[in-house]
């Protein structure tokens, strides 16, 4: 584990980069965090946390939730939501606007498909998570416990898509860990599971 943008944590394989990021914006509670690391280490995804985050990381309630899994992972601790999205797709300035005026699907200058994309899970969305077709290195992006992600955070421009977990009418939200879980899960079914056994 690591607190810093640049370095991997030690579990995790120097040969194997992650099938996903997962990124939370944020994150409040620190037992989310725990288990979201426990779920990276169990399927080679790459956990990134944006700061500010609402403990300290090394409080025992994020140790606890992520048991002994903490070497297992690849964690990344960024200073603001930004510098993640800089660091895992780009400068917000290399996103070129598609013309169609309906703040739709991101464009980046360059070889889009060597591009990750970036999923920003949202209740406010129409499409679904399992609507994505998933690639090797697309970004999962989740907002703070209560609030989600903020409109700021929403209209960033390296943004994607904005995609939603299906759930019965009348339900605010998911637990984050469990959203993450749910979302990675389903790209990582999508490309048949790599590393899995």
């Amino acid at each position: 584990m690591t607190a810093s943008a640049s370095s991997a944590s030690p579990g995790a394989s120097a040969s194997a980069a992650p099938f996903c990021h997962v990124l939370f914006a944020s994150p409040q509670i620190p037992p989310n965090t725990g288990n979201a690391i426990r779920m990276c280490a169990g399927t080679g995804a790459a956990l990134h946390l944006a700061e500010p985050l609402g403990f300290n990381f090394e409080e025992k309630h994020v140790r606890r939730a992520g048991l002994d899994y903490h070497d297992l992972a690849e964690v990344h601790v960024h200073p603001s939501l930004d510098a993640a999205l800089t660091r895992l797709v780009g400068p917000a300035s290399s996103v070129l606007d598609d013309g169609d005026g309906d703040g739709g699907v991101a464009k980046h200058s360059g070889d889009d498909d060597a591009r990750p994309r970036v999923f920003a899970f949202t209740a406010h969305a129409e499409a679904w998570h399992t609507d994505i077709a998933y690639r090797p290195g697309d970004v999962l992006l989740f907002g703070p416990e209560p609030t989600g992600l903020s409109e700021e955070a929403l209209a960033d421009p390296r943004i994607t898509q904005l995609v939603r977990i299906p759930m019965l009418p009348g339900r605010r939200s998911m637990n984050l860990s469990n959203a993450a879980a749910v979302a990675a899960y389903e790209a990582w079914r999508q490309m048949g599971f790599p590393g899995g056994e």
